[in-house]
């Protein structure tokens, strides 16, 4: 038993540091993930401190990670690990059970585990946490009581430092499908031998006050007291979907430019996925970097799901002087993790990235990017 105590922990405090090291490298989609589950459970007032829960959930999950490992406080680490499995394996379950949370977002970008695998996985989790638990008062600290404990706090703080480099820059380590190198068009299309969507035609009609879904088979029993509402398509069974499936670029009245701006030689987008939310002291050198760009004439678009409106206020109060174009706010949000950040693409080929903190100099990017025909 204590055997299986020791090995249950190294299993365990590795897989805890992971995990928590992939979200703390990208803290910011871990808190758009923890969004969809404060929508979920109809607490959306939660999301002001999202971003706050992101980084103390990742180091919380590293400094157990590490106690694990070294066996600190193995009293409070194995209550406090009990507590942490037991409400994921109840949030996993739900999302499983009911289809609400297609990604539990475990191991961010880095590996997407369906509903059912993530609560599985935290089954086995609990298996093996269990196992310390029973032989926590047994298990002695590899430093020593209290180095022990000054390392695990180490690991704590080293996260959250971690993380808000993360948050103030981009990722150290981007697994998403807009990273740097990485081919926007490539990304687009469904591997070889992917399964697509299983769709059956349903109808749906109204009785007595109510709408009903018939199938082919159902519509041959009804009679004239059924109200016809409408036809449409149902997916039962969801196929496989390309890494990038939801990016596309528009104009104010709906024109399709996706791909007219991914054939272009050079293009630099500046997402701002929320144009109120957008850091406005990045402005004026953004609005230098345009001028340049126009002068070697080299487009440059900015990209926001904000509506036109809003879109022209703020281009008039910062004297910009490019055009704003529509994307979903959930494509800009995954292309870069800054509000705004700035993308350039050569023939759809993601060839670099920066965050509004790290806005570049025209001459920087053009001796590095440009003038290189790589």
């Amino acid at each position: 038993m204590k055997f299986l105590a020791n090995l249950s922990r190294l299993l365990v405090g590795v897989l805890f540091i992971i995990s928590g090291f992939i979200k703390a490298n990208d803290p910011l989609g871990f808190s758009y993930k923890l969004d969809e589950y404060f929508v979920v459970f109809n607490m959306p007032w939660l999301s002001f401190a999202s971003l706050f829960l992101a980084v103390v959930i990742c180091a919380f999950e590293i400094g157990l990670g590490v106690a694990m490992l070294i066996g600190a406080k193995m009293v409070h680490t194995a209550w406090s690990s009990l507590i942490m499995i037991v409400f994921f394996t109840f949030l996993t379950f739900y999302s499983w059970k009911f289809d609400v949370v297609k990604d539990c977002g475990c191991f961010g970008d880095a590996l997407h585990l369906t509903p059912y695998q993530s609560f599985m996985k935290d089954v086995v989790l609990l298996v093996l946490i269990m196992f310390i638990f029973l032989k926590r008062h047994q298990i002695s600290p590899l430093f020593g009581h209290r180095p022990s404990t000054y390392v695990a706090y180490g690991g704590f703080l080293a996260s959250i430092i971690f993380s808000i480099y993360c948050i103030r820059h981009l990722p150290v380590i981007d697994f998403r499908p807009y990273a740097v190198g990485k081919n926007i068009p490539e990304g687009m299309k469904l591997p070889p031998g992917a399964v697509t969507d299983s769709v059956v035609m349903v109808f749906l009609y109204e009785k007595d006050g109510k709408q009903i879904e018939l199938d082919m088979e159902g519509i041959k029993s009804i009679d004239e007291t059924y109200k016809f509402i409408d036809r449409k398509d149902k997916i039962i069974r969801e196929g496989d979907k390309p890494p990038i499936h939801d990016f596309s670029i528009t104009t104010p009245d709906g024109t399709d430019l996706t791909s007219d701006i991914l054939d272009q030689e050079a293009v630099f987008l500046l997402v701002a996925y929320d144009i109120s939310k957008t850091c406005k002291n990045v402005q004026p050198n953004v609005n230098d970097f345009v001028a340049l760009c126009q002068k070697e004439k080299i487009e440059f678009i900015g990209l926001t799901a904000s509506v036109p409106a809003e879109v022209d206020v703020f281009r008039h109060e910062h004297n910009s002087s490019f055009d704003y174009y529509s994307c979903d706010a959930t494509t800009l949000k995954t292309m870069v993790r800054s509000n705004p950040g700035l993308m350039l693409l050569k023939k759809g080929t993601v060839v670099a990235m920066w965050h509004h903190n790290d806005f570049p100099s025209f001459d920087e990017v053009k001796s590095l990017y440009l003038n290189n025909p790589k």
